[in-house]
């Protein structure tokens, strides 16, 4: 009899594959391993319900890990370990705020490819030049549905894509009420927290230490910022139901008085400035003994200028 591959699902902690695990499990299709790539910048309420369900699934006896990408070659930068650390070091804008995915492909796709690597199963799996089932959670709603078709026809020697929401028909409507109905909270949309796909009422939700980092990360990219104002890249007027923003968070942010005018005058005027000095000390101090962007961000967060 043919073995059967391995299935190996991606969660992304947010609404959409969290229902796909759950109904999965509830078919009696449980995967063999759940992986959730941490990119070191999520959104507050994806870090609280991240423990929730690892331990629901803990309980339904399904194998899951948190994986990160991992920095390795610094040169002369301080060491970094999340996504808005490495933007920080770079004084750049994630790839989707100049219209590209590579953040997600570095940070999220890279890491549990990496694991998938070392995993027994996969391995085994490829020596018989057969592929691991990759569970997708897109739905059959029409953002997803541009996202799959994205994806459809790209052939990977190591993976068979399997979408099981479209499969069934489901709805991101439909996802919201399997969760409810297996007593878990719903999680919010899972993303970074400076994302470009945030629309402003979720920028609104953010609490003030995320905001102020906001602020620094389009103050320490705006020097070489060229064709877009910032991380929502371009205004939008706001018809046919979509809110109107500005084309930098921070602008949204003034705007709404989220932040007090004088203390990002303050994060835009000073940070950019120590954050470059402190890179220019750091270089000249051994890998081995070299501060963090962590150890700034520190000092960052104690004071509105630093």
């Amino acid at each position: 009899m043919k073995r059967q591959s391995p299935v190996l699902a991606a969660w992304g902690a947010g609404v959409e594959p969290t229902a796909m695990i759950i109904e999965l499990i509830a078919r009696g299709e449980p995967p063999d391993a759940v992986l959730m790539a941490d990119t070191g910048s999520e959104r507050p309420e994806t870090d609280r319900f991240v423990p929730i369900f690892r331990a629901w699934m803990d309980d339904h006896g399904i194998e899951n890990h948190v994986v990160r990408y991992e920095p390795k070659r610094f040169r002369h930068w301080p060491p970094y370990y999340s996504l808005l650390e490495n933007l920080l070091t770079n004084g750049t804008l994630p790839s989707i705020s100049f219209g590209r995915h590579s953040c997600s492909a570095k940070w999220k796709i890279a890491p549990q490819d990496r694991w998938a690597a070392n995993w027994p199963p996969a391995l085994e799996t490829w020596a018989r030049g057969e592929r691991v089932t990759k569970l997708i959670g897109y739905d059959c709603s029409p953002a997803d549905t541009r996202r799959y078709a994205d994806r459809e026809g790209y052939d990977d020697p190591r993976f068979h894509c399997r979408y099981p929401l479209r499969e069934w028909g489901w709805t991101r409507a439909d996802c919201v009420a399997r969760i409810g109905q297996e007593g878990l909270p719903v999680p919010v949309k899972s993303s970074c927290f400076f994302c470009a796909a945030m629309k402003p009422d979720e920028v609104r939700t953010l609490p003030p230490e995320l905001l102020r980092l906001i602020v620094l990360i389009e103050a320490r990219a705006k020097p070489r910022l060229r064709n877009v104002d910032g991380l929502w890249r371009k205004p939008v007027q706001g018809c046919r139901g979509v809110q109107a923003r500005p084309g930098a968070m921070t602008e949204f942010i003034r705007d709404e008085t989220l932040l007090p005018h004088e203390e990002i005058e303050a994060i835009e005027r000073l940070a950019p400035h120590d954050l470059l000095a402190f890179q220019d000390r750091a270089a000249g101090i051994d890998l081995y003994n070299r501060p963090t962007m962590r150890s700034w961000l520190d000092r960052f967060h104690q004071s509105p200028v630093v």
